[in-house]
């Protein structure tokens, strides 16, 4: 029997999940309140939401509605940089990240995201005491 080792894994598969709807509080916002209430946690990003672990040049997302510019939207990368800060694992999956991002997309990824290769999340869950999908 493997004893559990970590508090919490968090696996994000879905991303851009409305930006005007959940500009104060997205699912990064979440986790870095999970992050603070159970200790830390890691977080592992699958499907399209393996691209918020890549670097990008800075900017200021935001949207035009009529004559009225939004600018208060999330910046999925500016959250997953202060999640790194804040001491948060972060894993992408090798096989998401080639399919959403190309074949030479690891070499993009921000410093501190780890590569997991195929099945590597999957095998390591029985370390942890709770696994969370979002």
């Amino acid at each position: 029997m493997t004893t559990a080792v970590h508090p919490a894994l968090v696996m994000i598969d879905r991303a851009y999940r409305g930006s005007v709807e959940t500009q104060f509080a997205d699912v990064l916002y979440f986790i870095r309140e999970l992050n603070r209430q159970v200790g830390g946690l890691h977080l592992a990003l699958r499907g399209d939401a393996v691209t918020y672990g890549l670097a990008a040049p800075d900017h200021t997302p935001s949207i035009r509605l009529g004559s009225r510019e939004l600018d208060t939207l999330p910046d999925p990368r500016r959250s997953m940089r202060t999640l790194l800060e804040e001491g948060t694992e972060v894993w992408v999956e090798q096989a998401d990240l080639t399919r959403a991002a190309g074949p030479d997309a690891a070499a993009r990824l921000l410093p501190g995201v780890r590569l997991a290769g195929p099945g590597e999340l999957a095998r390591s869950w029985s370390s942890y005491t709770r696994v969370w999908f979002m």
